[in-house]
């Protein structure tokens, strides 16, 4: 019988968001295989956490390209963005905090392209006078995945809201982003 990887995946990406001690031997109940089967598809914790990277970075550029960063206000992108991010939100503040994924020398390329993308938009916002100059696009960055990570631990907790994971982040991020005459404007 073959294995689906990618339900192997999403399986262990599902448990790791609610524990991120889980086992190996848990992982694999929790996707229905042996532990044996389990091995044959990824050799280690390790192997395993990288391919859940792989699957984080390709759900995070899915979410960039659906949120359409370089279209309209930039404030309506980020709005976009969270809201085209937040099904992998879980999934990405287990990766955040998988130190290993960030040490060194072998630092994924897809996660500096998320990063460029998602500065840029924050550079935009900047550029046309929408956001605070004072906090550098990089920051900016960090802060959106430090929220998205708070906002799934929040909920995946029970201490948050699920319906509320949206709203919550944005205007958060945003109220604290928006230069004052914007703000004004969008209160109008």
């Amino acid at each position: 019988m073959a294995v689906d990887r990618d339900h192997v995946l999403r399986s262990a990406a599902a448990l790791l968001t609610r524990k991120s001690t889980a086992t190996m031997d848990e992982v694999a109940k929790a996707a229905g295989i042996s532990r044996a089967t389990l091995h044959r598809q990824f050799a280690g914790r390790d192997a395993l956490v990288r391919a859940l990277e792989a699957l984080g970075i390709a759900e995070c550029e899915a979410g960039l390209d659906a949120a359409r960063l370089d279209e309209g206000p930039a404030s309506d992108a980020v709005r976009r963005l969270v809201r085209e991010v937040e099904p992998a939100a879980g999934l990405l503040a287990f990766l955040y905090t998988e130190n290993q994924l960030f040490e060194g020398e072998e630092l994924h390329e897809g996660w500096s392209q998320i990063d460029d993308r998602i500065s840029a938009l924050f550079r935009r916002g900047q550029l046309n006078g929408e956001f605070r100059i004072d906090l550098t696009p990089a920051w900016l960055t960090e802060a959106l995945f430090g929220l998205l990570a708070s906002g799934a631990w929040m909920v995946q907790s029970g201490k948050g809201a699920p319906k509320d994971f949206h709203h919550m982040i944005v205007e958060l991020l945003l109220g604290g982003v928006l230069r004052h005459s914007a703000r004004r404007r969008e209160e109008s």
